[in-house]
């Protein structure tokens, strides 16, 4: 009898899960096919092809891939290459609490490229992955002018609190800070545009509204030590140097695939107005397939009259870590880091750290999810194209993931050095 499974068949979503196949004719073709259906039904796919060992198995941990979506022994490589029907799209995950991905996952006993409904799989199983651990709690946070969700490790604590903010699609995602939450932070999603009441637009970055937010979160009894650490992706990372460049609440910063100047918005903080490198948008390349190279858009901070806009790290009071996809196509993201790092050193701030990830891309995501190289914004009339390349991107995030907690527990401990 054949057979199909992938353990732990329940998981969160940042774990690994092992798949295998028996009981099929020895030295012979197989398809394993994976899908997933988003939470606005959207179907995600992927597809491998797999030879069959002398005893008729497969096992992902061990076989090499022939074709496919990939190529070689990738026991995520199904999830990885997860690809949206309809073009362009993203898979997101934004009910954290109330449901879990069910990824499909079949078995088809011959090479299958474009399986239809035709074709019967030999076998399926279904595997959950879940954004949230048991016990952790969610909590909307509408204090002041601060909106944005909080989530909140199972224990007594208290817990390192992190804010963890995304970039410039706005609204609120939770699904990174549920994860970190699993993983023991209080973590508060925070929302800073196109939500709720805060405006649809961001004109400026009132730094007040985030110094708001990170004393909301140090007043939380659940939350330890005297300082937060703050993780942000693109303009979210932009925002995250700002805050650690001017905060004392700051006291470890994460910035994937950001900038180390203004651009775009300016910022404002009490009798501090810092002007923003204006983005250069006759620049943007557009694609034989339509979608937008945004990257070239960003001018050079180094400009004589852009040096007023460089945000001075040197004053951070933390450690801050910049992790860059080395072909982001979004940002010239290891230029910006560099920039940052040297600033840093001539200035005498010695706890600046650049990890560099070849091959990969802009959309550094929790491990597991699926790599994504274009996918349409709501805010650009086309599709953003983000760089990267599908096996090292996803090496790449199980090792930032890995990276970024271990940097954040240890400079969010009282009492200890920075280190990475």
């Amino acid at each position: 009898m054949i057979g199909l499974a992938a353990t732990p068949e329940v998981s969160l979503a940042d774990e690994p899960v092992r798949i295998r196949a028996w009981g099929l004719p020895p030295q012979t073709m197989i398809t394993l096919r994976a899908w997933v259906q988003d939470e606005k039904g959207g179907i995600f796919y992927s597809r491998a092809f797999y030879k069959t060992d002398t005893e008729g198995k497969v096992d992902l941990d061990q076989s090499e891939a022939t074709g496919g979506d990939y190529q070689g022994v990738h026991p995520m490589g199904l999830f990885w290459s997860l690809k949206p029907i309809t073009p362009y799209r993203r898979l997101i995950k934004r009910d954290v609490m109330g449901s879990p991905f069910h990824v499909h996952l079949e078995l088809y006993p011959t090479v299958l490229l474009v399986p239809s409904e035709d074709h019967i799989p030999a076998v399926t199983t279904v595997v959950e992955r879940w954004y949230v651990a048991p016990g952790v709690r969610r909590l909307e946070v509408r204090d002041g002018r601060v909106r944005g969700t909080l989530f909140l490790p199972p224990g007594e604590g208290p817990f390192p609190g992190i804010i963890d903010m995304f970039g410039g699609i706005g609204g609120l995602l939770e699904f990174r800070s549920s994860l970190l939450a699993s993983r023991g932070f209080a973590s508060l999603a925070l929302a800073y545009f196109a939500y709720e009441d805060l405006p649809k637009f961001m004109a400026v970055v009132d730094l007040t509204y985030f110094e708001e937010a990170a004393q909301f979160l140090l007043r939380n009894p659940k939350v330890s030590g005297d300082g937060v650490g703050v993780v942000g992706v693109c303009k979210g990372a932009e925002i995250a140097l700002c805050m650690a460049s001017y905060l004392p609440q700051v006291q470890a910063t994460v910035c994937i695939n950001g900038a180390n100047a203004l651009y775009g918005h300016c910022l404002s903080y009490g009798n501090i107005s810092m002007e923003a490198i204006p983005y250069q948008v006759q620049r943007t390349q557009i694609t034989h397939s339509e979608t937008m190279h945004f990257s070239p858009t960003a001018d050079d901070p180094r400009k004589p009259e852009y040096q007023d806009c460089i945000l001075p790290i040197e004053r951070a009071r933390g450690p801050v870590l910049f992790c860059v996809g080395e072909k982001d196509q979004n940002y010239d993201s290891l230029f910006f880091a560099n920039e940052a790092l040297a600033r840093a050193r001539k200035n005498g701030k010695q706890n600046v750290y650049v990890r560099c990830y070849p091959g990969a891309g802009h959309l550094l995501e929790p491990p597991g999810s699926p790599f994504c190289p274009v996918s349409q914004s709501p805010f650009f009339p086309l599709p953003l194209m983000w760089g990267g390349e599908l096996v090292p991107h996803c090496i790449a995030q199980e090792t930032c993931w890995r990276e970024m907690q271990d940097f954040l527990h240890s400079n969010l401990t009282p009492c200890t050095k920075s280190k990475l």
